[in-house]
């Protein structure tokens, strides 16, 4: 029998460099990416274990924990829960500038599909996994590698809360539609949508396009949810802006912008 995840209530502050504020009631509890927590109010007591799964044995626990490395997430998930006899605030702050998406997952069939640092924090009884994407060549090129994560509700609801770079924009594909993505902007997408890649057509969209040599191939149905400004793409362009160290700036004009931004479009 699934545990049956918290209902948690919850505000989101701020415009461009959000925080989330969630309110607990007395035995409540969310689960956090170690690191994420802002603040939290006297009587939230604080926790850190190797996986959401509640009762699974040690070795489950380290199993869970392995695959979030896989992805590049902390080995940790830690938990907070109100032990006081009244509502308690904790507060988790985004990690870089963009949006905080709440997404109830019984609202998406029980689970969704995402990058593999999109994720903040979630109600206690949502498990966090991972996604092996099917196709060689996406798991290549798709900008995200062969691994996504995978949030689930095994109750069938819960809510979980990702981030993602500058402005989200949610989409809904009806049956055989195709949404052709930067291989950066995707963030999230359910389980229902298939998800490929596709070489940009012409040698010219290739070198001097600026899109990479691949686009995201996205068929419904199902949602998505892109991202206006990857993570990556922010910090290749401070990179491009600093001096390098010899003293000369590094130009955002030149003709190919860099091996790396070829392949992957960022």
């Amino acid at each position: 029998m699934s545990q049956s995840p918290d209902i948690i209530d919850y505000t989101i502050i701020g415009e461009d460099l959000q925080a989330i504020v969630i309110t607990l009631d007395p035995g409540e509890a969310v689960m956090a990416e170690a690191g994420a927590m802002m603040y939290m109010e006297d009587g939230i007591e604080m926790g850190t274990q190797l996986s959401m799964r509640q009762g699974s044995g040690l070795m489950g626990k380290l199993f869970e924990a392995g695959k979030r490395a896989i992805v590049g997430e902390s080995f940790f998930i830690t938990m907070f829960g109100n032990n006081a006899g009244q509502r308690r605030d904790v507060g988790f702050a985004a990690p870089y500038p963009g949006r905080i998406v709440p997404i109830e997952l019984g609202e998406h069939g029980g689970e969704i599909l995402c990058q593999k640092d999109a994720f903040l924090c979630a109600a206690r009884g949502i498990d966090i996994g991972i996604a092996f994407t099917r196709r060689l060549g996406t798991g290549l090129f798709g900008g995200e590698g062969f691994i996504l994560q995978k949030l689930t509700a095994p109750s069938g609801r819960g809510q979980a809360f990702c981030h993602a770079g500058g402005t989200i924009i949610q989409r809904t594909l009806a049956p055989r539609e195709v949404l052709r993505v930067d291989t950066g902007c995707l963030v999230a997408f359910e389980r229902t949508v298939d998800y490929n890649i596709q070489l940009v057509p012409g040698i010219r969209n290739k070198l001097f396009g600026g899109e990479g040599l691949f686009f995201v191939s996205l068929t419904g149905p199902g949602t998505v949810w892109l991202q206006t400004l990857p993570f990556s793409r922010l910090a290749d362009r401070i990179i491009a802006s600093a001096p390098s160290i010899g003293g000369a700036a590094k130009g955002e004009g030149s003709i190919l912008g860099g091996l790396g931004r070829l392949i992957d479009g960022n």
